[in-house]
């Protein structure tokens, strides 16, 4: 279905379709064209944004409460539901400190 400014409607399936490519194109890290997000996404609908970001951040900073606001929850619901996927707490401790005394 090729859409113009006359007809810009989506239905669920469109919308779907739509989404699934833009997140294949720029959301999934491409290694051979350096294109792409997040290494390891996966492709998935509009429903899975929450998980998505909600892991994301906390795989980045390691804090159950950034990645609470990020999704408008609590932290507590974070570290229930995605806690599994945050890396040891003392490795990233020491990646944090290691990257403070590189840049001292």
């Amino acid at each position: 279905m090729k859409a113009n400014s006359r007809d810009a409607a989506y239905n669920q399936t469109t919308f779907y379709e739509a989404w699934r490519l833009t997140i294949q194109r720029y959301g999934i890290y491409n290694p051979y064209t350096g294109r792409g997000a997040i290494k390891g996404l996966l492709p998935h609908g509009p429903h899975n944004v929450r998980d998505v970001l909600a892991t994301h951040i906390l795989k980045r900073t390691g804090s159950y409460e950034q990645a609470s606001y990020a999704i408008q929850d609590t932290a507590a619901m974070v570290a229930s539901h995605y806690g599994r996927f945050l890396q040891d707490k003392a490795a990233l401790a020491a990646k944090i400190l290691n990257q403070v005394w590189e840049a001292a």
